[in-house]
């Protein structure tokens, strides 16, 4: 199977928003124009940007995301050059719409894996979160790639709006041909942060009844899963991907983020400026990253502590996981 994301340790990850135009305004968007920018970087900057995150012996994947990337121009030739830098993987997260006949501008060979974001079984739930008829242009995406021999996957990010129909999800992935697929929690931030997080984040009942049996049901059929645990039993450990994994988060304003919690935020790690990658002023996310505390996730207490439930002694019943270190159950 092609390589594409990893979320475990030892990973390298480079996330990299090109721009943050969108055709779409899902209800759980989470960019953020005052803090990410609203432009579009030309190729020529995109590919001197990727030069900074690829080292010597750290093969590191990449995935181009937006807005939506496909509306990019020069998306081929920010591929081209990543795979010139030398990039483990490419992959090219889409809502499905496929601008600028970009499965006919690049080759199998060029992108490992087109992920497209799905949020439902059906097209009543998912368009209501994702825009009318996004449904139909997803599938018939996920269809046209799959035809064209490209590593195909699917993105789940379960929210309280869609949990419903996650069970039905074996099936259409099964019908679509899907080679991998993620579940995801969504985070409080962007347009998430405005619903707020009793409107749409799992309960930890909800989570560990629903997610883990899909997982195991999907694997079942052929398809790779990838999912966060989210909840950790107070005795378990945990450990924080800042510390283990390096995850690059980059927007078109040169922010550089390594955790998706703090976007909302300037608590960027890294700034890209005309003299290079530079590291940001403190006090910063990574200056939170070595805190230990016993609700586990520091950012995710600061954020979106209301996951977290405690005793009658103030101690947290359990402890949330890092999202960036997930669990992966193998096709069949």
């Amino acid at each position: 199977m092609k390589q594409t994301v990893s979320f475990s340790k030892n990973a390298v990850n480079v996330f990299f928003h090109i721009t943050t135009r969108c055709n779409l305004k899902c209800a759980h968007c989470y960019i953020n124009p005052v803090q990410h920018g609203d432009s579009t970087l030309p190729a020529a900057t995109a590919g001197r940007w990727l030069s900074f995150f690829q080292k010597p012996g750290k093969a590191a994947n990449l995935i181009l995301l937006g807005g939506e990337p496909t509306l990019h121009p020069e998306l081929a030739k920010i591929v081209s050059a990543a795979r010139q830098i030398g990039y483990a993987s490419v992959t090219i997260d889409t809502n499905g719409y496929l601008f600028h006949d970009i499965l006919d501008q690049v080759t199998p060979e060029d992108v490992d894996y087109f992920s497209f974001s799905l949020d439902g079984a059906t097209p009543a739930t998912n368009d209501q979160i994702r825009g009318a008829g996004c449904y139909a242009a997803c599938t018939r995406g996920i269809r046209r790639a799959v035809e064209k021999g490209f590593g195909v996957s699917v993105i789940y990010t379960v929210s309280r709006k869609n949990l419903h129909e996650l069970a039905d999800m074996p099936e259409v992935l099964s019908d679509l041909g899907v080679h991998r697929f993620f579940i995801q929690v969504i985070g409080i931030r962007g347009r998430s942060a405005q619903a707020g997080q009793d409107a749409l984040q799992l309960t930890r009942q909800q989570w560990e009844q629903n997610v883990p049996p899909v997982a195991q049901r999907v694997a079942k059929r052929g398809i790779a899963v990838t999912y966060p645990k989210v909840f950790l039993e107070t005795d378990e450990i945990f450990e924080c991907a800042g510390r283990v994994a390096e995850n690059y988060f980059i927007f078109p304003n040169g922010r550089v983020y390594q955790c998706p919690l703090c976007e909302d935020f300037a608590l960027h790690s890294f700034q890209i400026t005309d003299q290079g990658l530079l590291p940001a002023p403190k006090i910063n996310e990574a200056d939170l990253f070595s805190l230990d505390i016993a609700e586990g996730c520091v950012i995710n207490k600061l954020v979106q502590g209301g996951n977290i439930d405690y005793d009658n002694q103030g101690r947290p019943k359990w402890k949330i996981a890092c999202c960036l270190l997930k669990e992966e159950i193998p096709a069949g």
